[in-house]
C-alpha cells in the first residue's frame, strides 16, 4: 500500500509501479508501498503564463505560497461559476499535492476570490474561453514552476480529491505519462444511462482515432495525471471541451505510456448541467470526428469512398443489365450511378494522398524525437 505522507491516506499496491525511479517519492518496504521524506516544494519562479515569451495583460494570477512539505506535484482544476464549492474542492486538493493551481474561466460569480482565500494560485481568464484554453493556461503555470507531474480534476465537486493519490500513482512510479481515471471502471452502476450510452459513443470514436494504440474505457474523464514528457507534448491546439479526446489522440501515436485507474464520481453537484448534455455529446462527437479525419485519412474517407463507388457501380450494372433485357435505357439510374462511382473514386484517392502526407508527417516527428 502507498502512504500519503500528510494523510495517511492509502494506494493499492497493484496500482504502483516499481521504486527504481530516483524521482519517484515511493519506496517498497516489507511487500508495502511507504513515501519517503516529502520533497520540497519547486521554488516560485514568477507568476506570469508564459505566451509566446509574454503574458497576456488581462489575464490576472494570484500565487499562493506552496503547501509546507510539499508533495512532488501540483493540481489544476478549471472553473467557471463554482463559488459555491471551489474553496472545498481546494481545500482537500491541498492534502495531497504541493500546489492548487484553479484557473477561473471568466466566471461571474466569487470563484477567484474563494479559491484564494482556501488557498489556490488562481489565473484569472479575461473571459470565458472554454475548457480547453482554461486547462492550457494552469498547464502552463504548473510548467512555469517547475513541476514534472499535475493532476487536473474539474472544479465543480463531481470528482474526489481524495482519490488525487490514486490517479497521480502510475505517474509518480514511472510506469505512464497520461493516467485517465475511468467512472467507468469501478462506479458503472452509478452513471446515468443516458451518459453510458454517450460515453460508449465517444469512446469508439476516440480510439478510432489512435488505431489501435490504445484504446481508453473514460475517453472524457477530467481527472487525469500527466507526467513531465506529457506536459512537454502539449502542444496540439484544442477547444471547447475537447482536451481530453485530444491528449488521447495525440500522445498515444508519440509512443507516451497511457494508463486508467478506476475513480468515483457524483452527478449530485450544484451546476449539473453547464451545457446542453445532447448538444455538448454532438459538439464533442463532431470534433473526434474532424480528428478522425485529420489522424486517418484512409479509413475516413476510404470506406466512404468505398461504400458509395459500390452503390455507383451496382446503378450502373443495373442500367446496362436492363438495357440489355428491355432495351431500356434509365438515363436518370445511370447518371446518379457515374457521379457516386466518380465520387467514390475521388474519396478513395484523396484518403490515399492525405494518408501519404500524414505518414510522411508522423516519420518526420519521429525522427526529430
Amino acid at each position: 500500500m502507498v502512504a500519503n505522507c500528510a494523510t495517511n491516506n492509502v494506494i493499492p499496491a497493484d496500482l504502483q509501479g516499481s521504486a527504481g525511479n530516483p524521482e519517484n517519492p515511493f519506496l517498497k518496504a516489507d511487500g508495502n508501498w511507504v513515501r519517503q521524506k516529502c520533497p520540497s516544494s519547486p521554488p516560485d519562479n514568477g507568476s506570469a503564463i508564459p505566451t509566446d515569451g509574454h503574458p497576456p495583460p488581462a489575464v490576472r494570477v494570484y500565487s499562493a505560497p506552496a503547501t509546507p512539505g510539499g508533495r512532488a506535484f501540483a493540481v489544476v482544476a478549471p472553473a467557471y461559476n463554482e463559488g459555491l464549492v471551489i474553496g472545498s474542492v481546494v481545500l482537500l486538493a491541498k492534502k495531497h499535492a504541493d500546489r492548487v493551481i484553479v484557473v477561473d474561466d471568466g466566471s461571474a460569480d466569487r470563484t477567484a476570490e474563494t479559491a484564494r482565500l482556501a488557498g489556490a494560485d488562481v489565473i484569472e481568464m479575461p473571459e470565458n474561453g472554454g475548457k480547453a484554453k482554461a486547462m492550457m493556461a494552469g498547464f502552463a503555470r504548473a510548467r512555469e514552476l517547475g513541476y514534472d507531474v499535475v493532476v487536473m480534476l474539474d472544479g465543480d465537486g463531481q470528482h474526489d480529491p481524495e482519490e488525487i493519490p490514486i490517479v497521480a500513482a502510475p505517474v509518480l512510479a514511472g510506469e505512464a505519462d497520461l493516467v485517465i481515471g475511468s467512472r467507468f471502471l469501478a462506479t458503472r452502476a452509478e452513471i446515468p444511462a443516458y451518459r453510458r450510452a454517450g460515453q460508449m459513443v465517444l469512446n469508439g470514436f476516440t480510439n478510432l482515432s489512435v488505431d489501435g494504440n490504445f484504446a481508453t474505457t473514460d475517453s472524457q474523464s477530467g481527472f487525469r495525471a500527466l507526467s513531465r514528457r506529457a506536459l512537454e507534448n502539449l502542444t496540439f491546439s484544442s477547444e471547447g471541451y475537447t482536451i481530453e479526446s485530444d491528449m488521447i489522440s495525440h500522445f498515444a501515436p508519440l509512443g507516451l505510456k497511457i494508463a486508467e485507474v478506476p475513480i468515483s464520481v457524483t452527478y449530485d453537484v450544484p451546476h449539473k448541467h453547464k451545457k446542453n448534455p445532447l448538444s455538448h455529446g454532438f459538439g464533442v462527437l463532431a470534433k473526434i470526428v474532424e480528428l478522425i479525419g485529420h489522424r486517418r485519412p484512409l479509413f475516413f474517407f476510404g470506406i466512404p469512398g468505398s461504400v458509395i463507388a459500390v452503390f455507383g457501380m451496382g446503378l450502373e450494372i443495373y442500367t446496362f443489365s436492363e438495357f440489355y433485357r428491355i432495351a431500356q435505357f434509365h438515363y436518370i439510374i445511370f447518371t446518379l450511378g457515374i457521379t457516386a462511382l466518380i465520387l467514390g473514386l475521388l474519396l478513395i484517392s484523396s484518403g490515399l494522398i492525405l494518408n501519404f502526407l500524414v505518414s510522411m508527417k508522423q516519420h518526420r516527428v519521429k525522427g526529430d524525437g
